[in-house]
């Protein structure tokens, strides 16, 4: 098998994720699109990385900026997909993403939906939810759109108790609507940290229906896509990310024009028309927030890692802000109350890289302004660095 050398993969990462100054995107709405594409999609599942991601890969694009491609041009939409994760997506991907992974999500969620609505005394809770869903799009429909809390009072069914959670089906059947592709978030209360979406059909929202693939289609094209930007890598690395079966990895597989690689004694893949430059990684730094979908695109991690697990994830695998050079992680960084940005290198890496470390630090604070973000999901270095 071809050899591919750990700095020729992290030189590909900085080059392919836009982690480097020379590979960034426009400053605008047209970049904030293209660095979403360029690491197949953001993460969503806290609002702030969405807008912190962009800036790493973007020639200082803007809170307005970002918002204006979600919410105005509508070039990047806000739904859920592999996994049963939030994600910002453009719509091309969107697409793949909807017909290749979010069917499966969607039957999943469904079945344990009904289980949970018959466990709470819901009679026939199959037909009750198809029931609750039309009438809480018929709803949503006529109001143009709207927040949970209107579409409950529309919908008093939606206010029905779920043993299982304590908690009303409301927002359990907007997820259900939401990844079977019939309604989608738009734009929150507040401020762009807010995670109070109001929501939309998907019909008016979009303006046009995303493409419709087969599912074998969708997940070949979405497997060549994940190749380009997180290849070459292992096969159960892409099993992960997507929440593929072994059998429809496999099958996805077959239907592209594959390279055997060797990982450092571990097998991997790439595309046979996308060869892997032997370089070394570029002397780049950059901060990336929590659930960046760079650190978060990989289940084998330790070629860009190293040994600092322990402190930047947490316990259900969720990685918290990271300090990146040279491709790889060197330490971690958070703010603390007052909305300083304060960081932490785990490693000697030298003068000239803490000089540019420092510099990417001043662009994440100069970004944020005034602005306090707090993970959603925090990391030991991150709370240790936000009470300091």
């Amino acid at each position: 098998m071809e050899p591919v050398t750990v700095a020729a993969r992290r030189a590909r990462l900085v080059t392919r994720h836009r982690l480097g100054a020379a590979a960034r995107a426009s400053g605008d709405p047209d970049g904030v699109v293209a660095a979403a594409a360029s690491v197949l999609g953001l993460h969503a599942t806290d609002p702030a990385t969405v807008h912190l991601s962009a800036l790493a890969r973007t020639g200082g694009a803007a809170v307005a900026d970002v918002e204006h491609a979600l919410y105005t041009h509508r070039r990047l939409v806000r739904m859920l997909g592999m996994r049963r994760t939030v994600w910002v997506l453009d719509r091309d991907t969107a697409a793949l993403v909807q017909h290749g992974c979010a069917h499966t999500v969607a039957a999943t969620q469904r079945r344990r939906l009904v289980a949970h609505l018959d466990g709470s005394g819901v009679p026939d809770a199959g037909a009750w939810l198809a029931d609750v869903e039309a009438e809480t799009l018929a709803a949503l429909h006529a109001r143009g759109e709207a927040f949970a809390a209107d579409l409950a009072a529309d919908v008093p069914r939606l206010r029905t108790r779920i043993a299982a959670t304590g908690q009303n089906a409301t927002a359990r059947v907007l997820l259900q609507l939401a990844v079977d592709g019939h309604i989608v978030r738009g734009r929150p209360r507040g401020s762009w940290t807010s995670t109070q979406y109001r929501w939309s059909p998907a019909a008016t929202w979009l303006g046009e229906p995303l493409g419709a693939l087969p599912v074998e289609t969708a997940q070949a094209q979405l497997a060549a896509r994940w190749l380009r930007v997180f290849g070459p890598a292992p096969v159960s690395d892409l099993r992960w990310f997507t929440g593929w079966t072994a059998r429809e990895t496999a099958r996805a597989l077959a239907a592209l024009d594959l390279a055997a690689v060797d990982l450092d004694t571990t097998p991997g893949i790439r595309l046979a028309d996308d060869p892997v430059d032997p370089a070394d990684p570029p002397a780049e730094a950059v901060l990336l927030p929590a659930l960046d979908p760079t650190p978060m695109g990989w289940q084998s991690r330790d070629w860009f890692l190293g040994p600092h697990r322990d402190l930047l994830f947490d316990r259900t695998g969720n990685i918290g802000p990271t300090v990146w050079w040279a491709g790889r992680v060197v330490g971690g960084w958070a703010q603390r109350a007052d909305g300083e940005v304060v960081l932490r290198l785990l490693e000697d890496v030298g003068a000239e890289a803490g000089d540019a470390v420092d510099t990417a630090a001043h662009r994440v604070a100069t970004h944020l302004g005034g602005t306090r973000v707090v993970p959603r999901f925090r990391t030991p270095l991150e709370k240790e660095l936000a009470a300091s």
